[in-house]
């Protein structure tokens, strides 16, 4: 496939399913499986890294307003009734610390998860079936926006979401989604707290994934090379595509979603994960992916 096309095609999924609850990781993975892609080789390794911060961009643009607002009112916030530890920027920040170190720690067990498809059908197939009972299941939330968030809540989405880092497939935007409702919020609630996780989460994580790429390792200082990476023209006109498209599909997907939750809820988020992951487990069995 022509590689222009390609970045097309990669930035559109990215940005589709970045921050829908179905894992955008298990998705570029199954790409790469069907079109028989090494998205390991140099370049598009850094590729997968740039369009994650395409999809990134998306929601400080889309969430500028609520972002502007948060920071005006820190720490005593809207009502007078936060405190530094419970402003909603505190507990965002607080859940990715919780988050941050033990997937830090487990660094080597993630690499090892991302190469297996049979980790990333397995929790698609069972995250779908959790999201669709909790979804279901918790019906009467106690918290209806983000300012009315405890901080033993905070600590709990964080701790759930070292889920989706362990085990690729869960989806960040699932495990959080399903943490909050079960810890009593709503469902545009836990999302729009998704979304404000997800953006020193993924910043964080996408800018260490792109300096161990990028940058000087010692085999390569030894042998006197800049950076493990060189790029030629070409390849940053494919870079500039998927960026681009990524966010402008993300940010489209943002809108959408934040309108969808307020009035139905996650069960065909559920179905689909629970469908793609029987067929992927099926497709493994068979031996042809």
């Amino acid at each position: 496939m022509n590689d222009f096309l390609l970045s097309v095609l990669l930035g559109v999924v990215e940005g589709l399913t970045e921050f829908l609850p179905v894992s955008s990781t298990g998705h570029l993975r199954i790409v790469e499986a069907l079109l028989n892609l090494d998205l390991h080789d140099s370049f598009w390794k850094m590729y997968t890294i740039v369009i994650q911060l395409g999809a990134i961009l998306a929601l400080p643009v889309y969430f500028w307003e609520r972002i502007v607002k948060f920071l005006r009112t820190f720490p005593a916030g809207e009502r007078g009734d936060r405190n530094f530890f419970t402003h909603p920027l505190s507990l965002t920040m607080i859940a990715f610390v919780i988050t941050a170190l033990p997937s830090w720690a487990l660094t080597k067990v993630i690499g090892q998860n991302l190469e297996s498809l049979w980790v990333i059908a397995t929790a698609l197939f069972v995250g779908g079936i959790v999201m669709w009972i909790v979804d279901a299941t918790f019906t009467r939330p106690r918290v209806t926006r983000m300012e009315e968030m405890s901080l033993p809540q905070a600590i709990w989405i964080g701790a759930c979401q070292i889920l989706s880092a362990v085990f690729p497939g869960t989806s960040r935007s699932m495990s959080t989604i399903a943490a909050g409702q079960i810890a009593g919020m709503s469902r545009p609630a836990a999302l729009e707290f998704s979304f404000f996780l997800s953006m020193p989460t993924m910043v964080v994580a996408t800018l260490y994934d792109l300096y161990k790429t990028i940058a000087p390792n010692r085999r390569t200082a030894l042998e006197g090379d800049l950076a493990p990476l060189a790029v030629d023209a070409h390849q940053w006109i494919v870079l500039a595509i998927g960026f681009v498209i990524s966010f402008i599909v993300a940010l489209a997907v943002v809108a959408w979603f934040m309108q969808w939750v307020r009035k139905r809820g996650f069960a065909p988020f559920a179905v689909y994960r629970i469908a793609l992951g029987l067929v992927l487990l099926a497709l493994l069995a068979l031996g042809r992916i």
